[in-house]
């Protein structure tokens, strides 16, 4: 049993942010009714290749894209644009706990299927859309994109290699993280949202938006412009506040080197056969690095380059110097603390034989996350939903969906 094993999700989000929320909750054990297009489905089953195989090797229909964020959730077919649909999904609403819908401001309302209507009929109901810009403010309307949030939030101001650098300008991050923050922090109001139902009976509505988030998880960087005034700038896989604390090249490769102190500093060049440069006073301490970063970071670069990576890092582990390797996703799988962790999965799946998941990364001990189903084709689960949530019969089912409804 997961620890939210009693609670009704009602999935009304496409894409990556609100998915990716709802996910969560599922792997915490939650019931998830995924609701999608007729026909088509969520955008993400398109999104490909690459596409899972089947035991043949053959491509099957689904997208890694998709599987990446749908686990542990249940699909139906519903067309929200009819009113048949509409009462679909107003009565699954009606037997969830939780509603989460991704779609432009106010375009719910046409439908009835906005918070405020929704409320009238079920006062404890949690509600929690995501958009772009928020419910309010002057951008409300504006679509949201994650590539267009991360420039606008001011991380690619801060992201790429410094300008006077070769390759240097703004760069964004190699996977959506403003939409996969903002799912996070969603899925955080949403329990937060639940203790207070459960104390006071009391539903809520939930307003999250990408630039926000953006805004708030660029966390020290954001402080250091409110503390100072000035605009911070891209370091690349430099840091702004600490040295060293960047990529160093070796002899064969690149390795991370993340001093944290002075003496985590003096045992990295002391390995190096420089432990001079500790005793120089430009150097001697945390802020002195800071300031003589151009004149330090060229003879540590010297220094490393003696070494091949395997040789530096197994030695400065030994010496406890927070240091490691730039692995590519083949290496990652192929580590034995990945391997160890369990965080590759295998499971069968309808179309796709056995199908593979990065496990989520939530351990509880009493209740523990399992991944009870995969990622469903679509509308794999209409039939047993509307049976078993609104009590259908098969007529009923086969006259909707002869209608197209669902």
């Amino acid at each position: 049993m997961g620890a939210l094993s009693h609670i009704r999700v009602l999935d009304l989000s496409r894409v990556l942010a609100g998915p990716w929320c709802a996910q969560n909750l599922a792997d915490l054990g939650a019931d998830v009714i995924k609701v999608e297009r007729p026909g088509a489905g969520d955008d993400t089953r398109h999104w490909g290749p690459p596409f899972a195989k089947n035991p043949q090797g053959d491509d099957t229909e689904e997208a890694a894209y998709f599987i990446s964020i749908n686990r542990n959730k249940r699909s139906i077919t519903v067309d929200i644009s009819t009113p048949e649909g509409q009462e679909i999904i107003r009565q699954l609403a009606l037997e969830s706990d939780v509603v989460i819908e991704n779609y432009k401001v106010g375009q719910l309302k046409k439908y009835g299927l906005d918070y405020e209507s929704l409320k009238q009929l079920k006062p404890n109901l949690i509600y929690c859309s995501v958009t772009g810009f928020g419910q309010t403010g002057p951008y409300a309307q504006r679509p949201g994109y994650d590539f267009i949030i991360q420039g606008m939030g001011g991380f690619m101001s801060v992201t790429g290699e410094a300008d006077h650098l070769p390759g240097g300008g703004p760069q964004k991050a190699g996977v959506a993280i403003v939409d996969l923050f903002t799912g996070m922090y969603a899925s955080s109001a949403i329990l937060a949202a639940v203790i207070h139902r459960d104390r006071t009976g009391l539903g809520q509505y939930i307003d999250m938006a990408l630039l926000d988030t953006q805004i708030a998880v660029m966390a020290n960087i954001s402080s250091n412009y409110l503390c100072t005034g000035v605009p911070p700038t891209r370091w690349g896989n430099a840091h702004p506040n600490i040295v060293p604390y960047q990529t160093f090249p070796t002899s064969d490769g690149w390795m991370i080197i993340a001093v944290g102190n002075d003496t985590q500093f003096r045992q990295f060049v002391k390995a190096g056969g420089q432990e001079h440069l500790a005793d120089d006073p430009r150097f001697a301490d945390n802020p002195s690095r800071v300031a003589h970063r151009t004149t330090l970071v060229p003879l540590l670069t010297e220094m490393t380059k003696t070494k091949t990576k395997d040789d530096w890092i197994k030695t400065l582990e030994k010496e406890n110097v927070p240091c490691g390797p730039i692995n590519d996703l083949g290496e990652v799988f192929a580590n034995e603390q990945v391997v160890s962790r369990g965080i590759e999965l295998h499971v069968p799946h309808p179309t796709a034989g056995t199908m593979k998941l990065v496990s989520s990364p939530m351990k509880l001990s009493e209740t523990p996350v399992e991944v009870r189903l995969p990622p469903p084709t679509l509308g794999q689960h209409t039939d047993a939903v509307l049976s078993e949530r609104l009590g259908m019969s098969a007529q009923q089912i086969a006259e909707l969906r002869l209608k197209r409804v669902i």
